[in-house]
C-alpha cells in the first residue's frame, strides 16, 4: 500500500478504513475483518463511540502497534485548551495505547445553536495549542483538522507556527470543495476524504456510470480511484470482506486525463448536507 509523507515528516497510508457507524448494530467483528483485509490506517473518533472496539481489535490482531496508524478526533462540543487535553487522555485509555498517530479537531465550531458557536476562533486556537503541546509530549505523532475551510485554517495559521498535517473533508466526485483543497495544497496540508463514495448518493450519476462502464468498474470503485489519482487519502468503509479488499486496490486502473476532467467538472451532486458554519442540513 502506498504511503505519503506529511508536512511533519510522518508517513500515512493512502487508504484507510473509516469506522463511522462501522460497529453500530453490526458488532465488533467489522474492525478485525478490516485488519484481516490489510487495513492498517483505522479512522475513529470520540463521537463514533467505537474507540474501544478499534483498540481491542488491534490488540487481538497480534500485529505490533507500530504497524498501525490510528486516527481519532476531538469532539466539536469539547473544544478548548483544558477540554482538548482531557479528551485526548480519555481517547488514549479507550484505545489502550500510549500514543495516537493522528489527532484531529473534528469540526471548527461547536454544534449550531450552542452558546459558544460564535466563539470558534478562540476555541480553535486554544484547542490547537493543546494539540501542539501534546504532540511535543509524544502523545500524538501528527496533528490536523477535519471539516476546516480556508477561514478556519487561516485562523490557526495567524496565531501559531504549526501547520496542520491533514485536513479531512467530505470529498468525492460532485463535491470536491475546490477552494478548501487549493488552500490546503498551497500550505502543504494533505487532503483526506471522508465519504469518498458519497454514501451511495452518486450511483444515479450518468457521467460516472458512463466512465465506470468504460473501465469495467463500479461507480464506488471509480470514485476511490479518482481520488487516489488526485493524491487524496481515502477512507472507505464496508462490512463486506471482499469489498474491503477491493477498496484497497486502487492502482488497478488509470483514469485518462480526459475522463479525469469530466469528473472534475461534474455539477455538484452527493453532498451529505453538513457545513461547519451553519445548521446541519441532512439530505
Amino acid at each position: 500500500m502506498r504511503n505519503i509523507i506529511l508536512n511533519d515528516g510522518n508517513k500515512i497510508p493512502m487508504v484507510g478504513f473509516g469506522t463511522y457507524k462501522a460497529t453500530d448494530g453490526t458488532g465488533y467483528e467489522v474492525v478485525p475483518d478490516a485488519i484481516k483485509a490489510g487495513y492498517r490506517l483505522l479512522d475513529t473518533a470520540k463521537v463514533y463511540e467505537n474507540e474501544e472496539d478499534v483498540g481491542r481489535a488491534i490488540k487481538k490482531s497480534g500485529i505490533p502497534r507500530e504497524e498501525f496508524f490510528i486516527t481519532s478526533k476531538l469532539d466539536r462540543n469539547m473544544l478548548g485548551y483544558e477540554n482538548a487535553k482531557s479528551e485526548l487522555e480519555k481517547s488514549l485509555k479507550r484505545l489502550k495505547t500510549d500514543y495516537i498517530d493522528l489527532y484531529l479537531l473534528h469540526w471548527p465550531r461547536p454544534d449550531y445553536g450552542k452558546s459558544d458557536f460564535d466563539d470558534w476562533k478562540k476555541l480553535d486556537i486554544e484547542s490547537w495549542k493543546a494539540l501542539i503541546e501534546m504532540q511535543k509530549e509524544g502523545k500524538i505523532k501528527s496533528i490536523g483538522v477535519s471539516n476546516f475551510l480556508p477561514h478556519h485554517l487561516q485562523n490557526l495559521l495567524n496565531h501559531t507556527d504549526v501547520v496542520p498535517a491533514i485536513n479531512q473533508l467530505e470529498l468525492h466526485p460532485g463535491y470536491m470543495q475546490n477552494c478548501a483543497c487549493e488552500f490546503c495544497k498551497t500550505h502543504g496540508i494533505a487532503l483526506q476524504a471522508w465519504s469518498p463514495i458519497g454514501r451511495g448518493r452518486l450511483n444515479e450519476s450518468m457521467i460516472l456510470e458512463s466512465i465506470a462502464d468504460k473501465y469495467h468498474v463500479s461507480i464506488p470503485h471509480l470514485c476511490l480511484v479518482y481520488l487516489h489519482q488526485e493524491n487524496i487519502i481515502v477512507l472507505p468503509k464496508s462490512s463486506n470482506f471482499e469489498r474491503m479488499k477491493e477498496n484497497m486496490i486502487l492502482d488497478d486502473i488509470a483514469i485518462s486525463e480526459e475522463d479525469m476532467w469530466k469528473i472534475r467538472t461534474m455539477p455538484q451532486v452527493g453532498w451529505g448536507g453538513e457545513h461547519p458554519d451553519c445548521e446541519r442540513i441532512y439530505l
